[in-house]
């Protein structure tokens, strides 16, 4: 395994800068910034942007419509979007439900879906986690009947992100309600369809991204089922691996320790700054090697993931970079004392686009949201506990 820099890869990361400066919007770059749950419109734009110079695939191979990037270039694209401000691609689309469809759907749901993804034209919903089942996926109770040309669909999902504003709903459901893993199957809905009904989540952070959805007698074609009948267990472990490579966070955790970083050189206590206060620079310093590590890593499991590895990357990546972004907002917090329990509203959600804050520095807005919605990040895409168990199957054989 090679990390020597290849001076195209420098000069690749020049030219995605020199992209961002052009074409990235300023408006949409500041609204990202400031901590707060992106804007499905500012998405929708972005990747249209992206698609119109090829690179909104960047992590699909060219067959498949992508850039067939390697997975550095893969690596330098995503940290330097992240860091300049862009909104995040469809990781749902993009990184989950599209590689499985494109991997194992037929040749219709390919051309139905590739290019609407790679476009922007459809966003989606991950139907996966039920009240009763949720780190056990396998219990789960939702039930899809085979009736003439159609499923219907019966249950109940919980966690559904942003599916409020996404167009289609994928879904894992007992077509076989006596078997257990071999008796699911994965189907997609269309989110406005007769039965599909869609309660919102308030979270503690006063923000909505979260749903629960209900389907009542819901009709989906049949061509629609994702691969073979029954393959929906492994098509979902396949899924549910890429989700937690990327939950890494990589680029979030960089660039929020960039801001925790200047928020130490400006913030003081009893007169002193605390990024000169032995106590909190040596935790700095530690995360400062923790985020390094988190690098290396994650370049070694796009690496060993091209090479074929079957080692538990995903898991390994989840753990590390999950507890490390919840550290770092931990201390965002901290670092912002008084104000830092104030949970400034997002303007861009507030009406007439304008929100009251209290006097306080211009970094302090989306810090504690943040900070109270990422306390999830060790429970989604497989809670650690469980990812834990994984790694120790994987390298102990027990």
């Amino acid at each position: 395994m090679n990390f020597d820099i290849d001076p195209d890869d420098v000069a690749f990361r020049d030219e995605v800068r020199v992209f961002l400066r052009e074409h990235l919007p300023v408006d949409m770059a500041v609204r990202t910034r400031r901590g707060y749950h992106f804007l499905r419109e500012d998405q929708r734009d972005w990747t249209r942007i992206l698609n119109r110079h090829g690179w909104s695939g960047a992590n699909w191979p060219t067959a498949w419509g992508g850039t067939g990037w390697s997975p550095v270039r893969q690596f330098i694209f995503e940290e330097e979007c992240f860091m300049a401000g862009a909104p995040p691609i469809d990781t749902a689309g993009f990184k989950m439900i599209g590689p499985v469809i494109m991997t194992f759907g037929s040749d219709a749901l390919k051309q139905e879906f590739g290019p609407r993804i790679l476009n922007g034209d459809v966003f989606w919903g991950q139907g996966f986690s039920e009240p009763n089942a949720g780190s056990d996926l396998a219990s789960l109770s939702t039930r899809a009947v085979r009736d003439g040309d159609d499923y219907v669909i019966n249950g109940r999902k919980i966690w559904t992100s942003y599916v409020e504003t996404a167009e289609t709903i994928f879904l894992l459901a007992k077509t076989d309600p006596e078997a257990r893993q071999r008796g699911i199957s994965m189907l997609l809905v269309d989110k406005n369809a007769p039965g599909v009904t869609i309660r919102p989540i308030i979270d503690i952070g006063e923000s909505h991204t979260l749903n629960e959805v209900f389907f009542d007698d819901v009709r989906t074609p049949a061509r629609y089922l994702v691969g073979e009948e029954g393959k929906g267990w492994t098509y979902g472990k396949y899924l549910l691996d890429l989700e937690r490579a990327f939950s890494a966070e990589w680029p979030r955790n960089k660039r929020n320790l960039e801001q925790l970083r200047a928020m130490a050189r400006l913030e003081r206590t009893n007169g002193t700054r605390l990024i000169d206060a032995p106590g909190f620079a040596s935790r700095l310093a530690q995360l400062e090697i923790d985020l390094q590590a988190l690098e290396w890593l994650t370049l070694r499991a796009l690496y060993e993931k091209d090479e074929g590895s079957t080692l538990p990357v995903g898991s390994l990546l989840k753990v590390r970079g999950s507890e490390l972004l919840q550290k770092i907002g931990e201390m965002q917090v901290e670092a912002l004392g008084d104000y830092g329990t104030y949970i400034y509203p997002d303007p861009d959600r507030t009406p007439g686009g304008e929100a009251t804050w209290p006097p306080g520095p211009e970094y302090a807005p989306g810090v504690l949201p943040d900070f109270m919605y990422r306390r999830a990040t060790t429970i989604y895409g497989g809670a650690n506990e469980v990812q834990r168990t994984i790694i120790a199957r994987s390298f102990l054989e027990l």
